[in-house]
């Protein structure tokens, strides 16, 4: 059974995370996706080609992608390189403090070009990323033509 996991799997979305897939076959090519949907529902996806080890497993920090979003050892890879599926999207968060960003992992086996999100994947899992730390407080600015917020620590 293969198993992909994310640690730690809810986060600050400035935090780094490390993601493992284990249960492959060795020197198994497969296709590392992540992707979310945000706000408005627009899909952002990014995918990375890794051939496992030769215990079967892909560890994006140690292991270098062979192509798709990326190529090298990019840790945060998967994150970093999200692109809309609709041309000039940008990802951007809007309820800062209400709700994270849910980011799909999964893997596929051999190399998987499509855009379908609906695709099998060999396993699976979810990692949060939040905007606001726990017990942060959001205060509305308004002062004149100021406008923005203040985050204060707990």
């Amino acid at each position: 059974m293969v198993e992909v996991t994310v640690t730690p799997q809810s986060s600050l979305a400035d935090r780094p995370v490390r993601i493992r897939v284990r249960g492959l076959s060795p020197s198994q090519l497969v296709t590392l996706r992540a992707w979310l949907k945000d706000e408005q529902g627009e899909c952002f996806q990014s995918r990375a080609f890794f051939r496992a080890d030769g215990a079967g497993e892909v560890d994006p920090g140690l292991h270098a992608a062979l192509g798709g979003s990326y190529s090298g050892v990019w840790p945060m890879g998967l994150f970093w390189f999200l692109q809309p599926d609709t041309l000039f999207r940008r990802l951007v968060k809007r309820d800062v403090a209400g709700s994270p960003f849910r980011v799909r992992l999964e893997v596929l086996d051999g190399l998987c070009l499509g855009t379908d999100p609906r695709e099998q994947p060999l396993g699976s899992c979810e990692a949060e990323r939040w905007y606001v730390g726990p017990g942060v407080q959001r205060v509305p600015i308004r002062e004149g033509r100021v406008r923005g917020a203040l985050f204060l620590p707990p």
